[in-house]
């Protein structure tokens, strides 16, 4: 090497050389890629400038000066009769209109080029020889030179997942060349990929990253009857070598002819005129690239006149007439720094994952959303770890997976991320119910974060029915400071309420009315008014039934909580830790203290020969000729039990207008279902005694 090259670049480019080779290994050969495109990108963007600004540092072994990665060896070793080139990327508008105008000057034209536009799939390079028609090898791109010969694997792609080979043993028609080689590229679909992981995942078996991986790791499957189960597809854009066929002039035309043989092509494909014509596909593709059938990583324009690609001709083992106009990086690497728990208004606790701030997916990403604590787990994410994190198109950011080969040998079992104790927002006690993935705040009286909820909720027409407070004045009493918990709305005045937005005096009177009314109500609904989770209007007035007074269920142990009709375990507990938060009890006297009463509840007097004696009812759907709350009523009195949920001990669904899920499960179940005229007819009856 020239003494011209300094030593820091030197050592630098040897570096990458040796990084780079490991990536494509890992890529091209092992389908188990370390790092994603963006960064692999990133790698050969910096060693390709450091050969062109120091020319001595260019190797014949160099990854800039080959394509791809060496044959693996495990098949027969192939020779391309030409080689398979790599395209040359543009990732700006101003790189896309550079190209356009190097081709133009090169053509010696002014006039608008015509590009064949088609998306870059995310896949496998393949190479197929047809000899008189008949497929006689298939191989992988391999180092562009030299690939693996892989036809048997080849002639069963998609054979029984879609019900017939997507590769034709014999291409179709009778005037067929004597020899062509026809590049294409296999890939999985991405609802093909999801059942296919969600099986192996059922079965214990590996899991792949993602599509490409998935379909480059079954193209070396040594068993090619195993292959022909799994989900693939291919499409086919170039051509290599030929004999005895006379080319088309144009590169749409090829690709005619390649659907005449039986040969699928994208069919995205279109035919551009110009720079400007280019940059409107991009944007097209890059606007259905969330709902395509299979995953692409950027658009391909190519010079559609071929006698034009012969002039053009190419430069450094990638062709002068084609460049591969690339997406924004949807997926990125990045450090998490730390994780949060962030309270939603229904009081569940969100992991939040604070990042080393990443471009991906064309915006910058700092914080992504962890979902719950199962899903920590299940991607064992901690913090310091290296992670991928995927953006595509609108959709929420996310962690793929963590980077385990980064993570330290010794990890500090200090970064594994833990479920706080606390509320991080109001320091009341934090519960996740078996077989729950949320973990929720038990404080839904005094958490700031669930305020807003807890009053709509306390205020509405089944719970408290305080007519007239709606969300536009719950927002400005909880933004205002003026109540912090359901117990402040009774310390309102007339005169306050008038400062509101849009609350003129006689409004502010009426709302003062309508909540001092609202004292006096009934043990079930004060007990649905508290928004004790998982708690409905029907375990409300079980509980109340149970109990008959409120003291009695807050001193209550789990397991006699647990007697009360429809309350089960998960029920039980959730109860009893709402009941033992002393911020909860504090708010229940407070509303007592200001004078919301309730009178005794009394045993419903059941006559032992109504039909509805002991039997549990369910009600769904919309009545006409009474309220629900009515029908329960009558039902209580007749000694019959209502139920949320219907179940094998059902005993039968009253379904009115518009009955949904709740009828189709009694049908489901077998269990007995009383239109209205018929429930109405069976109640009268047993009211007539």
């Amino acid at each position: 090497m020239s003494a011209t090259v300094p030593s820091d670049a030197r050592a630098r480019a040897e570096a990458l050389r040796v990084e780079l080779a490991r990536h494509n290994k890992l890529y091209f050969e092992l389908a188990e890629p370390e790092i994603t495109d963006a960064a692999y990108d990133g790698l050969m963007l910096e060693l390709r400038k450091l050969e062109e600004r120091y020319p001595d540092l260019v190797t014949p072994d160099s990854p800039t000066q080959r394509v791809g990665s060496a044959p693996l060896g495990e098949f027969e070793i192939v020779r391309h009769r030409v080689p398979m080139l790599s395209l040359g990327n543009a990732f700006t508008t101003e790189e896309v209109t550079s190209f356009d105008l190097r081709v133009r000057k090169l053509l010696g034209t002014a006039d608008p080029v015509a590009y064949s536009a088609e998306p870059k799939l995310d896949g496998v390079a393949i190479s197929l020889t047809y000899e008189n028609g008949r497929l006689t090898r298939g191989a992988m791109r391999g180092d562009g030179v030299e690939g693996e010969d892989i036809t048997a694997n080849l002639r069963r792609v998609g054979r029984e997942s879609s019900g017939g080979a997507s590769i034709p043993d014999r291409l179709r028609g009778s005037i067929l060349p004597r020899l062509i080689e026809v590049r294409g590229e296999v890939f999985m679909p991405v609802a093909g990929f999801r059942e296919f992981q969600r099986r192996a995942q059922e079965r214990g078996e590996r899991v792949y990253v993602n599509p490409r991986n998935t379909a480059a790791g079954s193209l070396r499957l040594q068993d090619a009857a195993l292959l022909a189960q799994r989900p693939l597809d291919v499409f086919f854009y170039g051509l290599g070598a030929t004999e005895g066929f006379t080319l088309p002039p144009r590169h749409d035309q090829v690709l005619q002819q390649f659907e005449a043989w039986g040969l699928k092509t994208s069919p995205l494909t279109r035919l551009v005129q110009g720079a400007q014509g280019c940059l409107e596909y991009y944007a097209t593709i890059g606007k259905q690239r969330p709902i395509l059938e299979f995953e692409i990583d950027g658009v391909v324009y190519k010079v559609n006149d071929l006698r034009a690609q012969r002039l053009l001709g190419d430069v450094g083992r990638r062709p002068r007439w084609a460049v591969a106009h690339k997406f924004p990086a949807e997926e990125a690497q990045t450090i998490l720094r730390g994780v949060e728990f962030q309270v939603g208004r229904t009081g569940a606790l969100t992991p939040v994952a604070r990042l080393e701030p990443v471009f991906v997916g064309g915006t910058t990403v700092s914080n992504v959303t962890l979902h719950n604590m199962d899903e920590v787990r299940r991607k064992d994410v901690r913090v310091g770890d290296t992670v991928v994190v995927r953006r595509a198109g609108d959709v929420i950011p996310e962690v793929v997976r963590v980077v385990l080969e980064k993570r330290p040998a010794d990890p500090d079992e200090r970064n594994v991320v833990q479920l706080p104790e606390r509320c991080p927002v109001c320091q009341s006690a934090v519960e996740k119910l078996e077989g729950q993935a949320v973990a929720r705040c038990v404080g839904g009286l005094v958490c700031g974060a669930q305020r807003r909820q807890a009053l709509l909720h306390f205020a509405s027409r089944r719970a408290m029915d305080i007519d007239g407070l709606g969300s536009a004045i719950v927002d400005q009493l909880v933004s205002r400071e003026m109540v912090h918990t359901p117990a402040d709305l009774y310390g309102l005045t007339a005169e306050q309420l008038a400062e509101l937005e849009r609350m003129g005096e006689k409004s502010a009177a009426n709302l003062v009315s309508a909540i001092g009314r609202s004292r006096r109500t009934t043990l079930p609904r004060f007990l649905y008014a508290l928004g004790i989770p998982v708690v409905g209007e029907v375990t409300a007035r079980a509980l109340a039934q149970h109990f008959k007074d409120i003291d009695p269920l807050m001193n209550a142990e789990p397991a006699e909580i647990e007697r009360v009709q429809d309350v089960g375990p998960i029920v039980g507990a959730s109860i009893d830790k709402f009941f033992r938060e002393p911020h909860n009890r504090d708010v229940i006297a407070q509303l007592r203290a200001r004078g919301v009463v309730w009178p005794a509840v009394e045993a419903p007097a059941a006559t032992g020969s109504s039909p509805f004696t002991g039997k549990t009812a369910v009600l769904t759907g919309t009545l006409a000729a009474m309220t629900r709350d009515e029908a329960e009523k009558r039902l209580l009195a007749l000694g019959g039990k209502v139920s949320g949920s219907v179940s094998k001990r059902t005993d039968f669904v009253v379904a009115g207008a518009e009955a949904g899920s709740k009828l189709a499960r009694a049908e489901q179940l077998g269990v007995r279902v009383l239109d209205e005229e018929q429930f109405l007819k069976m109640l009268a009856d047993a009211e007539a005694g």
